[in-house]
């Protein structure tokens, strides 16, 4: 099976694909797709088509994607969410199937801690892969949230968040 992880950002959105068989996880690609400066629209836009290219490029099975967190700045959380529906537009359009999963799954099932850094997150990404250079914060990011979803999310992924929310990186 070969997974599409997506860590969507406004000015910078992570990509990682990663093959995912009975008995290993392989490395097949990471990037980021960048935005210049524009229109909310366009920038929209751009991440649309450049993760439609991606997605025709690698041909996924599935697709991974980190959810919005609720950040202080409600402006940067809707323009978040904005580029993260964007992402998972790009996906559906593909008639791909879409799983979500929180920063907390995230680096609980790549770290062992829902607390980690981002440095940590890149490290253990670079020896689950086998990688010889650390992928930007962006990529790795994208490649974690891949391994996450192999690894069906830590066993977090079959637990039901509804109706909860985060408060310092707990779910309450």
């Amino acid at each position: 099976m070969r997974i599409l992880g997506i860590d969507p950002g406004l000015r910078v959105t992570g990509f990682g694909v990663i093959d995912h068989n009975a008995r290993q996880l392989i490395y097949i690609g990471s990037g980021c797709v960048r935005t210049s400066e524009g229109t909310l629209p366009y920038r929209l836009k751009l991440i649309l088509n450049n993760l439609r290219e991606i997605i025709t490029h690698y041909r996924p099975d599935q697709v991974a994607v980190e959810q919005v967190f609720v950040n202080v700045n409600p402006k940067s959380t809707l323009l978040l969410g904005q580029a993260r529906g964007a992402a998972i537009c790009a996906a559906v359009l593909h008639d791909l199937v879409v799983s979500e999963y929180s920063a907390l799954q995230i680096k609980q099932a790549v770290v062992g801690n829902g607390h980690a850094q981002k440095a940590q997150v890149q490290t253990m990404v670079m020896q689950i892969l086998n990688l010889a250079s650390s992928p930007s914060k962006d990529a790795a990011d994208a490649l974690a949230c891949a391994i996450c979803h192999a690894h069906g999310g830590a066993g977090l992924g079959s637990i039901s968040t509804m109706g909860l929310r985060m408060k310092r990186g707990r779910l309450v």
